[in-house]
């Protein structure tokens, strides 16, 4: 059962462990990424001593336009393996449209399969109104409010060089018909070992709400690039039987040589 969320999991905890609404201001611009951005995450599962490649998802971005606006386009696409399909198979697809200008989304689409249970939601954000009105109604929202997706790009935009070891960072998310008021706590920057090699990164943990999956409070880490394009490394975290890291696999398209990447020893 667990291992039937996997697709899911990699985007929540990306979602989970990254974003920020107490930069002054909802207009944020983007330093980090390009529009035709690919990454590729790997899900390893441990529960017998052994971590096993059990899933992946892939995060792709474009340009296109929205309303007459321009936007990001992001698509996080999650699925188990054929060898998890028999026992529990997950096929998973996240967008979301992003303003260009303050990376605020304007649009977001969940559509989910997993073993069978599948759920459709589709999202459009009013940022002035401070509304969502989603396939469920109309639900009230905090400002500077993020989606799943949008988060992951809006807080590669941090400067966390304007943080103290252990410093908290407040952010707000947008997720089945509720906001979650959360935070990552900042833990310095170390160098680490991923299957794709090592890395200077930018290591952080983030409160999470207890749930079926994960527990709570700050059990999960993760890992980012410590250069400019603060591109998701790895992430590590108990779950309810077992554990699991997820590892950035490979890219293309970044914004800036990966300079963090020291070399595969």
């Amino acid at each position: 059962m667990y291992l039937a969320k996997l697709s899911l999991l990699v985007l929540s905890f990306c979602c989970l462990s990254f974003a920020v609404n107490n930069q002054g201001s909802c207009d944020f611009k983007n330093t980090a990424f390009k529009t035709d951005e690919y990454v590729m995450m790997k899900v390893f599962y441990n529960a017998l001593g052994m971590y096993i490649g059990a899933g992946e998802a892939t995060f792709t971005t474009s340009l296109e336009r929205f309303n007459g606006k321009p936007v990001y386009h992001f698509i996080g696409e999650g699925k188990t393996y054929s060898t998890f399909d028999n026992f529990f198979k997950v096929r998973d697809k996240y967008e979301s449209f992003v303003d260009t200008a303050n990376l605020l989304p304007y649009r977001f689409v969940r559509n989910v399969d997993e073993g069978g249970y599948k759920k459709y939601n589709n999202v459009t954000f009013n940022q002035d109104a401070n509304t969502a009105i989603s396939t469920n109604g109309v639900f009230p929202v905090t400002n500077c409010i993020q989606d799943v997706v949008s988060m992951v790009y809006y807080a590669r935009n941090i400067d966390f060089n304007k943080y103290k070891v252990n410093d908290k960072i407040l952010f707000d998310m947008f997720l089945d018909d509720e906001v979650f008021h959360m935070y990552i706590r900042y833990m310095g920057k170390e160098k680490i070992k991923t299957r794709y090699g090592r890395f200077n990164a930018i290591k952080i943990r983030p409160l999470l709400l207890k749930g079926t999956i994960f527990e709570g409070g700050e059990k999960m880490t993760a890992w980012l690039s410590d250069d400019p394009n603060h591109l998701l490394l790895r992430v590590e975290s108990p779950i309810a039987v077992g554990s699991i890291k997820v590892d950035m696999m490979s890219y293309k398209n970044l914004r800036y040589p990966l300079s963090a990447f020291i070399g595969v020893r």
